[in-house]
């Protein structure tokens, strides 16, 4: 007991960073995301065509050199990141291309009855985006969005490789010093089992609070 009141706070600070990495990453992934669907669903060809490599390239090569390329190769370029800057601009690019390609699984959910009655009734593009499409879209696409999610707190998992003081990081560190094994590592289960339970939860709130993220019955 005495040993889980000792490392309590580095675990708890640790997680705080954890979240606020993987959160920041995500948001600007899923700004990433909804942008290159939108140019993949009405930017032109080449636009799409562009999107489309993005997004096979990023989905077909592993995070981590995703986060080498950025933390050392940016600097080649003359653009310096530190270590927790280059962890959220590298979940952003990595979790743009997984949210995209949910928000094209969302789309292609929509029944096209619909679309095609939205245009005999004369709805303009946007109407139809804002009422029609975008509504029954995140409605279908939110359980996929909280997992994405839950997947990119996990992955910032990797940021302790340049010594990031996240999660992994801080537990590598205690038994380093400590030579503790089994309360870091419980701990560290822990804290990311509650991370992730908690945006779970969140998601199952907003799908039932929220009228327009109600899946149609």
């Amino acid at each position: 007991m005495q040993e889980f009141l000792e490392l309590l706070p580095r675990f708890a600070v640790a997680a705080l960073l954890t979240l606020e990495l993987s959160l920041a990453g995500a948001a600007l992934g899923l700004a990433g995301g909804f942008l290159l669907h939108l140019f993949r669903l009405g930017g032109g060809r080449v636009f799409a065509l562009g999107c489309g490599v993005y997004v096979w390239l990023l989905r077909g090569t592993p995070f981590l050199s995703q986060l080498f390329i950025v933390y050392f190769g940016l600097p080649v370029l003359g653009l310096r990141l530190s270590a927790p800057e280059a962890t959220v601009v590298s979940l952003a690019f990595y979790s743009a291309a997984y949210f995209s390609e949910i928000f094209r699984a969302g789309w292609a959910a929509i029944p096209r009855g619909q679309i095609e009655a939205a245009h005999a009734f004369g709805m303009t593009s946007r109407a139809r985006f804002c009422h029609i499409e975008l509504p029954q879209a995140l409605a279908f696409a939110l359980p996929l969005l909280a997992n994405q999610l839950i997947l990119v707190i996990k992955e910032s998992a990797v940021a302790s490789i340049i010594t990031v003081p996240e999660l992994t990081m801080t537990t590598s560190n205690i038994i380093a010093s400590t030579y503790s094994y089994v309360m870091p590592y419980a701990l560290l289960i822990a804290g990311y089992w509650l991370l992730t339970q908690s945006v779970a939860w969140l998601a199952q709130q907003a799908a039932r609070r929220i009228p327009f993220l109600r899946t149609p019955s």
